[in-house]
């Protein structure tokens, strides 16, 4: 009897599902809204909404909405709508959305606390137009109702038949090229604000390359080559003076890391060859000595679609990962 595939990356994750609901203050324009005026055909043409409340009044809950996501990205990788999270940090990542969600809903009681007195303020912005506004309110309950933070954690295990852990499979071989791509996306970001054109950085410029390496670190166990990007970039801190401004060999070295971060083929292929026996000092001298190359700068946000990082993770061995 054949002994079953076991799908190991889950046994080192959790998903985790985010459900964040912000109360859009808009209600759909009915041809009622206009009185008399003739309107064209639905066919041709349909109406739009209409704000009954200002939308600076909500900016807070989509704040902290991008903080929590920023958190989870930094942390895990997404997956299944939601994220893969290492389990081993499971419960700091518990920690920082219960902080946040604490946030959250002391915004939303403030919020609810003035809420009469925010439509009427929205009213009086626009003079002539208070009964399109004051037609269109709802309750504070059903605001309350339409505001909210909360979020799962699930265990996953392969189901038994082949036939049905095909599509759990698949999204588990996905991780690894998600994985490079967001680092590609972060490395991206980076270097536009930190490395781009500058002839010296300082200190603060490692902290979103630390984030890089803390990420790849935590999900070492996705994909074979992902340990040695993060051995490349701790040989890298290390070569780093701990005080002063990054110039010269050592900022070359950042740069050159933070260009391969942003090719997600390139840096499986280094990855690769320090698999296969090349050193990390070997590759950083590489980087010095090695003319800057184009980089493309659109990276799909479809980790469904076909990428260079896809391609390349498709052609090497998963290493019993999967």
């Amino acid at each position: 009897m054949k002994s079953k595939t076991r799908i190991t990356v889950l046994n080192h994750i959790l998903a985790l599902n985010l459900d964040v609901n912000i109360w859009s203050a808009r209600k759909k324009l009915t041809p009622y809204d206009f009185g008399e005026t003739q309107l064209p055909p639905e066919e041709l043409a349909s109406l739009g909404s209409k704000r009954v409340c200002n939308p600076e009044d909500l900016r807070i809950f989509g704040t902290l909405k991008s903080r929590a996501f920023n958190m989870l990205d930094r942390h895990g990788v997404r997956f299944l709508g939601g994220w893969a999270i290492p389990e081993k940090v499971a419960e700091e990542i518990t920690n920082e959305l219960v902080a946040i969600q604490k946030e959250f809903f002391a915004a939303k009681e403030e919020f609810l606390s003035r809420y009469d007195q925010a439509v009427q303020d929205w009213i009086r912005l626009h003079p002539g137009w208070e009964k399109l506004i004051g037609s269109s309110t709802v309750s504070a309950e059903y605001v309350r109702s339409r505001i909210g933070f909360k979020w799962q954690f699930f265990k996953l295990a392969a189901p038994d038949k082949n036939s049905v852990k095909k599509g759990l499979k698949e999204e588990v071989n996905n991780l690894g090229f998600t994985l490079f791509d967001e680092i590609a996306k972060a490395a991206t970001d980076t270097w536009n604000r930190c490395y781009a054109g500058k002839v010296k950085v300082s200190h603060k410029a490692l902290s979103p390359l630390r984030s890089i390496h803390d990420k790849l670190n935590g999900l070492s166990f996705v994909d074979p080559r992902v340990l040695p990007i993060t051995d490349l970039l701790q040989t890298a801190f290390e070569k780093i003076p701990s005080r002063g401004f990054i110039r010269n060999e050592n900022l070359l070295m950042l740069q050159g890391v933070v260009s391969l971060l942003r090719e997600p083929a390139l840096l499986v292929e280094n990855a690769q060859q320090i698999l296969d026996g090349s050193s990390a000092e070997d590759l950083l001298e590489n980087l010095v000595a090695a003319p800057q190359q184009p980089i493309a700068e659109d990276i799909p946000e479809n980790p469904k679609q076909q990428t260079t990082a896809q391609a390349a993770t498709q052609q090497i061995d998963s290493h019993g990962l999967w």
